[in-house]
């Protein structure tokens, strides 16, 4: 999978968008470590929650032409720059500025892609709609993933496969126990040490 082009981007954006870093671009290898499932399953609906800069999303979409690719994000000014990123990178791609997934329509995404507020912190830390929502995780730094987990039966397809970053601080065994709960099998796709974290990406699917 090829890297997007965001030299676009001016340098001070990122004072208000997460700006790509080891996480985003493990979560891009460990899609092309699963490209040819997927392309096995040939999906039509794509959707980044959390898409920040867009280069996610818009790595998804270049790999996959075909598949109509969406994202989300609480942060208005994310929404912007992924929708940027998007069109520089010739991608089609529909960005809304909404918190999570709850507005779409029941089980139509073939792919969920999130890579989370994953640090620990205070619960009154959660919640904001600037760069804050990018990294404020409250509680074992999931108190925003969890929210998400409730959601992903009802949005993905019945085929569908939900990709998930998570650091051990998150405590990935509990995640992988409430989606066994919901039905998902479950696996490791790549983990990686990144100075003092270590970052994984896991697969849900039914």
């Amino acid at each position: 999978m090829e890297t997007p082009y965001q030299n676009h981007i001016d340098k001070e954006d990122f004072d208000h968008v997460y700006e790509p870093a080891e996480d985003s671009f493990l979560l891009i290898d460990a899609l092309e470590k699963d490209l040819q499932y997927l392309k096995a399953r040939n999906p039509t609906f794509c959707l980044e929650v959390g898409s920040g800069s867009g280069v996610v999303i818009t790595a998804f979409g270049m790999a996959f032409p075909g598949t109509f690719c969406m994202s989300t994000d609480i942060n208005y000014k994310a929404c912007v720059m992924s929708q940027s990123t998007a069109n520089h990178n010739k991608v089609s791609l529909d960005a809304v500025n909404m918190n999570l997934i709850d507005s779409f329509t029941d089980n139509i995404f073939d792919v969920i892609l999130f890579n989370p507020p994953y640090v620990v912190t205070e619960s009154e830390e959660c919640g904001g709609k600037d760069i804050t929502a990018s990294w404020a995780g409250g509680v074992k730094g999931r108190e925003v993933t969890d929210k998400l987990l409730d959601m992903i039966p009802k949005k993905l397809t019945h085929n569908g496969t939900f990709y998930l970053l998570l650091i051990e601080e998150n405590i990935p065994d509990e995640v992988a126990a409430i989606m066994s709960a919901l039905g998902f099998k479950f696996e490791t796709i790549i983990k990686r040490k990144v100075r003092n974290e270590q970052q994984l990406v896991m697969k849900f699917y039914r």
